[in-house]
C-alpha cells in the first residue's frame, strides 16, 4: 500500500510525534477516503480475507503517516459498508459482506443535477429532523459543544478560512444532542458520502463573492443555534431546512465555478 503525505496533529489521540515548533495543519478531507479505498482494495483482492484481522490503528497510522483520527474515520467507512466488524479487545476483522445489513448510498455525482438534488433532499430531511430533536433534548453540555463549534467557525472566518472542520463539528454536535445512536450513525455515513463532497466543492471555489457566501452560511448556523438554545423545535427545524435549501442553491454556484 502507498504511503500518504505525513500530517501533523497536536492532539493526544495520534500516533505521530508532536512538533511544537511547527504550525498544526488540518487533516485534508480526502485522506480518510484514500485510506478507505486502499483497505477496500486490499479486501477485494484477497490481501485481507474474511476472518483476517486488519492492522491495529497504530500500525495503520504509522503505515500511512496520518493521525489516528483519520484512520478511525477510514475504518468507520468500511464498517458502514459492512466489510469489517470490531471485536472488543481484539481489533477489526474482515467479515462476510451482508448487503442487507449495510446501508450505502449510491455514489453522488456533483455534475449530475438529478443525483445532487435527490441526495440534498435526503440530507435536508435528516438535518431538519435531527435539529428538531436536538432542540427538544439538548443538555447544557450539548449546547456548549454546539456553541464551541459555532465560535470556532467565527474564528476561522475572521482569519479568511472556510472552517470546514468546525462546520463538521457544529453539525455533528447537533446530531449528538439528539441522544439517538441511530441518528449519530447515519450522520457519519452522510458525512462520508455527501457533506464532504459539498465542502470540497465549496473549498475549490475561488469566486469573488465567496466571502459573502461564507458569511451567509454562518448567519444560517447562528439561526439554528439560537433556536436550539431557545428549545424551539419548530424554529430549529425550519432554520435547518432553510440552511439546506440555501446550501443546494450555493452548490449550483460552486459547480458553475
Amino acid at each position: 500500500m502507498k504511503t500518504l503525505e505525513p500530517t501533523l496533529n497536536s492532539h493526544a489521540d495520534t500516533c505521530l510525534p508532536a512538533a511544537d515548533s511547527l504550525a498544526v495543519q488540518a487533516e485534508p478531507t480526502s485522506l480518510p477516503d484514500e485510506i478507505a479505498s486502499e483497505l477496500i482494495a486490499a479486501i477485494h483482492n484477497g490481501t485481507y480475507k474474511v476472518g483476517d484481522r486488519l492492522p491495529s490503528e497504530r500500525e495503520l497510522c504509522e503505515e500511512f503517516s496520518v493521525s489516528r483520527a483519520v484512520v478511525r474515520e477510514a475504518l468507520s467507512q468500511l464498517k458502514s459498508e459492512g466489510l469489517v466488524v470490531s471485536k472488543a479487545g481484539s481489533g477489526v476483522f474482515v467479515t462476510e459482506p451482508n448487503h442487507q445489513d449495510a446501508f450505502r448510498l449510491q455514489p453522488v455525482d456533483l455534475d449530475e443535477k438529478q443525483s445532487l438534488a435527490l441526495v440534498m433532499e435526503l440530507l435536508s430531511a435528516f438535518e431538519s429532523a435531527a435539529t428538531r430533536l436536538a432542540a427538544q433534548r439538548r443538555t447544557d453540555s450539548d449546547l456548549k459543544n454546539i456553541r464551541r463549534a459555532l465560535v470556532g467557525m467565527e474564528y476561522e472566518i475572521a482569519n479568511d478560512r472556510l472552517g470546514d472542520e468546525q462546520d463538521f463539528a457544529f453539525h455533528q454536535a447537533i446530531v449528538n444532542a439528539t441522544h439517538n445512536p441511530h441518528y449519530q450513525a447515519l450522520s457519519k455515513h452522510l458525512e462520508h458520502s455527501v457533506r464532504r463532497l459539498i465542502r470540497r466543492a465549496r473549498s475549490n471555489t475561488k469566486a469573488a463573492n465567496s466571502a459573502d457566501l461564507v458569511e451567509a452560511v454562518q448567519d444560517e448556523h447562528k439561526a439554528i443555534f439560537a433556536a436550539i438554545k431557545a428549545r424551539d423545535p419548530d424554529a430549529a427545524a425550519q432554520a435547518a431546512e432553510r440552511h439546506l435549501a440555501q446550501a443546494a442553491e450555493r452548490m449550483k454556484l460552486y459547480l458553475k465555478n
